[in-house]
């Protein structure tokens, strides 16, 4: 319990590993948990779960907190040993698991259990290849075990907390592997994850197992008997976080204002992480006299992070920026190399051999991670390196970036099925099109926000942020961001389904244009106006007729 104390009392925002940790209680802002369906697997882009959320009305929503996640409802009969919670990419599955193992060790709750054991899959996965017992298994992520003497966990009340199953590499075959029940029988990680998760291994033993809703689906619902889902922030806990966040609450207060005049900014800080992107970026510019033209769409939240992120280091040890052969941010290009060939595959998590098969030298990795520690981050487990970015979307963010410039420097278009050299004269549009396409096609929207970082990096504002990266492309020109509005509309105009005409409209919103929007509201104030006309034509007159008044 100590050692767990010790471990998760502080939280590191972002993912520097430089400075002062914060303290955990200090920083916190509580997260609800709903009470989910065991067989409801989403598998829709996380972007689209946000709105869902945004607009879900919470009357009908049962609530349960941290510390009673194991606990009965009223109606329930059957003890519950495994809790599956989702989650999308930053919305604070991490941070409950940690103040549920604070709470515990600080002996505040839940204290019926008597061991309590984290094996993150980011870890787990490092261990793929190898063979162990489930007790040598358990020596590597908790020593004093080992040195406690204690060997029969049957004899205990044990906890297991698996965090991030969608980061997980193991084949998990529920149907295939073997059967184990001995914790002290060899056999493959994998092979003791299922065991443990079907209740062949300490079936008395209770488990809690978090996940990003499109890999939930992973653990087959019979093995799992209560699915609860992290909500996000509610608008207040919004306003309740950059008060936290930013110490002069005047200009907290002034961070809120601005992000309640932008709706996308304004949804996406639904989610945690976003909050703490947006008080970095917001906090800094409304603190400097002259911060600039304050960012209204998600592209320019995520340039002007990036600027942040990347220019502090060089400007403190007064270093020059590396460039490559064609004068472009070595680092920004490499990372958004490797954010988008990942991103293709659906990894979050990347390895030493991942960076390689993207041409990165694990080496070169390892500075990345030292000039971009808020972008970009390395851990070491067992003497060797995981990295990932700091959120799914800063990864497609990177991605859109760098489908941009292959396009705009080396005439490559990676929306394309068989990418090829264009003839160097193709309008940006042509590229635009193309990812349009290829998105409409994808049944679960999972190229919906890189779609908008892509469209809004064309936008003359955005260039002009671009510069600050040291990334050199030329201006898109006005006829081919007309072209670009007006393919998208020709989209919308098709109907496609509900979900990708508001991410279409989005994208317009990225591009600077709100002509549709506004022809809607029109049309629509036309029709409100029609409507009332003949509503008071009718309560004057009763010569109207029903049948009238209903078409």
């Amino acid at each position: 319990k100590s050692s767990m104390q010790k471990s998760s009392g502080h939280v590191v925002e972002g993912l520097t590993n430089q400075g002062k940790p914060t303290n955990f209680r200090k920083i916190y802002t509580e997260l609800f948990v709903l009470e989910g369906d065991v067989r409801g697997v989403n598998n829709e882009h996380e972007v689209r779960q946000i709105e869902t959320a945004f607009n879900r009305p919470k009357s009908s929503e049962t609530l349960i907190k941290c510390e009673d996640i194991f606990k009965l409802l009223p109606e329930q009969r059957r003890p519950i040993r495994t809790v599956l919670t989702k989650g999308i990419a930053g919305i604070g599955k991490t941070v409950l698991a940690q103040k549920f193992v604070l709470d515990w060790s600080e002996g505040k709750t839940n204290q019926h259990i008597q061991l309590l054991f984290s094996l993150p899959f980011r870890e787990l996965n490092l261990l793929r290849n190898g063979r162990s017992s489930l007790m040598e298994l358990l020596y590597n992520f908790s020593p004093g075990l080992k040195e406690s003497g204690i060997k029969d966990l049957k004899t205990y009340k044990v906890l297991f907390v698996l965090d991030g199953l969608d980061e997980c590499r193991l084949q998990l075959d529920f149907v295939s592997n073997e059967r184990c029940s001995e914790v002290t029988r060899s056999a493959s990680v994998d092979v003791l994850l299922t065991n443990l998760i079907e209740g062949n291994l300490l079936p008395n033993a209770i488990l809690w197992i978090t996940s990003r809703p499109a890999a939930a689906g992973v653990v087959p619902p019979q093995h799992v008997d209560r699915v609860t889902e992290i909500r996000g922030f509610d608008n207040p806990q919004k306003e309740q976080y950059f008060l936290k966040k930013i110490e002069d609450e005047n200009l907290a207060r002034r961070v809120v204002a601005h992000i309640k005049t932008a709706r996308s900014l304004y949804i996406m800080c639904h989610v945690p992480v976003f909050c703490w992107m947006s008080s970095i970026v917001l906090g800094k510019m409304f603190a400097e006299a002259a911060g600039g033209k304050m960012p209204k769409t998600l592209t320019q939240m995520y340039i002007h992070f990036l600027i942040h992120q990347t220019t502090r280091k060089y400007v403190k040890y007064s270093e020059e920026q590396q460039l490559d052969s064609r004068g472009n941010n070595k680092v920004i290009v490499s990372l958004g190399k490797l954010a988008f060939q990942q991103l293709e595959k659906g990894n979050l998590i990347f390895y030493e051999e991942d960076l390689e098969e993207c041409g990165i030298d694990v080496k070169e990795a390892s500075v990345y991670s030292g000039l971009c520690t808020e972008v970009f981050r390395e851990e070491s487990w067992m003497q060797q390196k995981v990295f990932c970015f700091v959120h799914l979307s800063v990864q497609e963010f990177l991605a859109a970036l760098y489908v941009h410039v292959v396009y705009k420097v080396d005439g490559v278009n990676l929306m394309m099925e068989k990418p090829g050299r264009t003839s160097g004269t193709e309008p940006v549009s042509k590229l635009h099109e193309a990812a349009v396409d290829k998105t409409l096609r994808s049944n679960n929207g999972h190229l919906d926000l890189f779609l908008r970082f892509l469209l809004g990096l064309s936008v003359e504002s955005s260039q002009a942020l671009l510069k600050a990266l040291k990334i050199k492309v030329e201006t898109c020109d006005s006829q081919s961001h007309e072209e670009t509005i007006e393919y998208i509309k020709k989209k919308i105009n098709e109907r496609p389904p509900p979900e990708k005409s508001v991410n279409l409209f989005h994208c317009l919103n990225e591009l600077n244009d709100r002509s549709m929007v506004e022809e809607i509201q029109q049309n629509t104030t036309s029709s409100l106006r029609l409507y009332s006309d003949v509503y008071d034509r009718k309560t004057k007159s009763e010569t109207l007729t029903t049948k009238h008044l209903r078409d």
